[in-house]
């Protein structure tokens, strides 16, 4: 079996259960897999792409409606939120694998392993949001991600600079905030989520640092300065500028050096 072809099989599934299915497969073929110098030739229509259910209804991030996590209702809606992001981890994740060219054998094997653990967080979520008589698609949800891939779809430099260290990054700031509300309501649902989004925040730390090395990597092949790039791709790319507080101890752990958390902090 070849790789990257897999991968956006893989990618075109619709039904949750499977593509994570798919992706933990894949990774767990990964050693006996041959990897192509080039794409696919026979490129899905760009309309299925990523394939995805009927439901949840997609929304643009502003019409999402927030709800706090005191009530048992807000505290779904939330994990069901979590659970979108990681969905479309697993998209991010295998679309970085079948469509970019000419690098090496351990990137793809690197991004494979992210769609993989991204296939467990979304596992571990619908889990619980089934024990708590909800599932995946019962809440509207957007696209946010999906869509700062789909601008950097021609572009590998700027894929790596804001898809994992910048939107997926973002998740290493949020989630202690997250933390910290469910287990000051304290229920046990509440803090069994918690307990979840304890062994996505450490995954997602790897993932970015991945995100970061392979920035890094493609910058030193072309000649660029990452540091003074990366704000020219924002620009260029409309990517959200993000702002505070910032989880530092994290961001040091995947890859930023102090020059680029110091530029963060002056937003």
């Amino acid at each position: 079996m070849e790789l990257r072809q897999r991968a956006l099989q893989v990618l075109c599934l619709s039904d949750p259960e499977q593509k994570a299915a798919a992706a933990l497969d894949l990774q767990a073929q990964a050693a006996t897999l041959s990897i192509a110098e080039q794409a696919p030739s026979a490129l899905a229509d760009a309309s299925v792409l990523p394939g995805h259910p009927e439901r949840p209804a997609l929304l643009r991030h502003t019409e999402v409606a927030r709800r706090s996590p005191a009530t048992a209702e807000g505290r779904a809606i939330l994990v069901h939120a979590i659970a979108h992001i990681e969905f479309n981890a697993i998209n991010l994740a295998l679309d970085a694998v079948w469509r970019f060219d000419g690098m090496p054998r351990a990137y793809y094997l690197d991004w494979l392993r992210v769609a993989a653990e991204e296939a467990q967080h979304f596992g571990l979520l619908r889990d619980h949001l089934r024990r708590q008589g909800h599932d995946y698609g019962d809440f509207p949800a957007h696209q946010g991600l999906w869509t700062m891939c789909e601008k950097t779809q021609h572009d590998i430099v700027a894929r790596m600079a804001l898809v994992p260290r910048t939107m997926e990054a973002r998740g290493l700031d949020a989630t202690p905030q997250i933390q910290r509300k469910l287990r000051q309501v304290g229920t046990p649902d509440a803090l069994a989520a918690a307990d979840i989004l304890d062994t996505i925040l450490h995954d997602e730390v790897g993932h970015v640092a991945i995100g970061n090395h392979w920035y890094r990597w493609l910058c030193a092949r072309q000649g660029l300065d990452p540091e003074a790039l990366y704000g020219q791709l924002v620009r260029q790319y409309e990517a959200p500028r993000l702002k505070p507080p910032f989880n530092e101890a994290a961001r040091r752990s995947a890859g930023f050096t102090e020059a680029e958390l110091l530029w963060l902090q002056q937003g």
